[in-house]
């Protein structure tokens, strides 16, 4: 009979920590109504402690998604998990997630704790959490830089106090697959009870896949990753990579099964992506825009022959469809409607008839626009909301060799428009100079990716640029056929949402994510 390999789904706790990334309780809930049709049996919702909204959004998805199991995150402090257990308790099927750190470095310097007070709160924390709900995951962070005899001793108190899944986090990304594989089969060998032991890899080493899949040799039973691979730092294991290498390489893992529905992978992937504000790399594994392309003349005869030459992977059973869809200036609402929701985009109101009034522009200006192009446009435009008070309302640049790149811009702000120009080193530079001004903002430009969503002279330049303040950090997305205007855009997009972020903070006492 098949053995079960559990998809513990944490994009919406681990995931959000990524710099920049900053979901409203509506886009958390939109990314976990997905992850139910993907088919994760896990979804780590949030950390409720964190703050109101998170708490929010916790509870918002624990009431209205069905399937999968909703976890929150915990410390051990007995209020934290009451405060967990009152997010999740709607739930259909709920989860408390205790941790509490377990390496001498995290010990010392953050808990100011020694061994018997650490194992008295594990004790404490893990029999609260048991006594709201039977499922109980623990785990002790910074596992492989802990003792492993102190290790197996935390271990062995949670389960004694009522732990039903073992989480062996690699916190930092220290493991190597051999010796991740060694500590996994150790702890199953010296933990008395019955538990499932999990996996959670993150990839500062670039490990992190390779790392969960040695556990799940030894014996793990249950990973857990993020879509797109996101998270802190580097990020984690991705779940795209770890589900389809087991699927894939079923000679290694023989009789072990996921209940993932693979062919809902990158419409998951996109949608993240769109909501988030991380590109997706092209050479992403699995869901990158080059992961079943071929460039080599040899790879392309291979391939024209047959696609198992150079391609392991089935592109339809991953979503990808090697069909574009084209659209014109000449094509209606309808048919824009039908062809976004072929491609997962359910837009409805007036998100639709934004969304359709931008394609309208973008159609008059490029010739035919490509699936991956409306993916973009809705995207930029879905991620542009009621709630947004700053909107660019004109743009006019002037640059070459002959003069000093300049902007002007004209800026509606709560509906009262300002005008500002602007010099710079080029014409991006000026243009962003000049809507800081227009609407009296100075935060720093930490990030500016560009890169063009098809190909051609007339394809669209999709921009991503993060924004910086002493109180956040946020994303924004701009598309247009002109680089420039996408980057405006993008400036304006990240301001409006560094607003939202700040004014949400604040009214939630700006209690610090962990």
């Amino acid at each position: 009979m098949a053995e079960k390999l559990v998809i513990f789904d944490t994009t919406l706790r681990d995931g959000e920590q990524s710099p920049g990334i900053s979901l409203d309780a509506h886009e958390k809930l939109e990314i976990a109504e997905q992850l139910a049709r993907l088919g994760v049996d896990y979804i780590e919702a949030g950390f409720p402690v964190a703050s109101q909204g998170d708490f929010e959004a916790v509870q918002a998805i624990a009431r209205t998604v069905q399937g999968p199991t909703i976890a929150g995150l915990s410390r051990t402090q007995l209020a934290d998990v009451d405060r967990c257990w009152d997010a999740l308790k709607d739930a259909e099927r709920a989860r408390i997630h205790v941790f509490i750190s377990t390496s001498p470095s995290h010990m010392e310097h953050m808990l100011k704790m020694n061994q018997q007070q650490v194992l008295r709160e594990v004790r404490s924390g893990v029999s609260r959490a048991r006594e709201h709900t039977p499922d109980v995951e623990f785990s002790p962070q910074d596992a492989t830089r802990t003792p492993l005899d102190f290790m197996i001793e935390v271990l062995q108190a949670s389960v004694d106090a009522g732990a039903t899944t073992l989480n062996i986090p690699d916190t930092v990304g220290y493991g190597i697959p051999w010796e991740f594989e060694d500590l996994i089969r150790y702890v199953r060998a010296s933990v008395n009870g019955h538990y499932t032991i999990s996996t959670h890899c993150h990839n500062d080493l670039g490990l992190a896949t390779a790392n969960s899949l040695a556990g799940v040799k030894a014996g793990a039973r249950q990973v857990e990753v993020c879509v797109n691979g996101l998270g802190e730092r580097a990020g984690n294991a991705s779940l795209e990579e770890v589900v389809m290498a087991v699927k894939i390489r079923g000679d290694l893992f023989p009789g072990l099964e996921t209940a993932v529905n693979t062919q809902e992978l990158l419409r998951t992937s996109r949608m993240v992506s769109r909501l988030t504000g991380y590109p997706i790399q092209y050479n992403k594994a699995v869901v990158g825009r080059n992961a079943f392309s071929h460039e080599s003349g040899i790879h392309q005869h291979g391939v024209l022959s047959d696609r198992s030459t150079y391609e392991i992977i089935d592109a339809a059973s991953v979503g990808q469809l090697g069909s574009q869809i084209v659209l014109g200036k000449h094509s209606g609402r309808h048919a824009f409607s039908d062809t976004l929701k072929q491609l997962g985009m359910e837009v409805s109101g007036e998100a639709l008839n934004s969304a359709f009034s931008r394609f309208k522009e973008l159609a008059d200006r490029k010739v035919e626009i490509t699936d991956a192009d409306l993916e973009a446009i809705v995207a930029e435009e879905l991620g542009m909301t009621t709630m947004d008070n700053i909107v660019l309302e004109e743009l006019e640049v002037r640059g070459g060799t002959a003069h000093t790149p300049r902007a002007r811009v004209v800026i509606s702000n709560l509906g009262e428009k300002s005008e500002s120009s602007a010099e710079g080193d080029g014409m991006i530079d000026a243009t962003c100079k000049a809507i800081a001004q227009a609407t009296g903002t100075s935060p720093r430009l930490v990030g500016f990716n560009v890169s063009s969503v098809t190909g051609g002279i007339d394809a669209l330049g999709d921009v991503v640029i993060q924004l910086e303040d002493d109180e956040a950090r946020v994303s924004g997305r701009g598309v247009s056929t002109d680089v420039v205007e996408a980057a405006a855009r993008a400036y304006v997009a990240a301001l409006n949402r560094l607003q939202r972020t700040k004014a949400r903070a604040r009214r939630n006492g700006n209690e610090p994510t962990p």
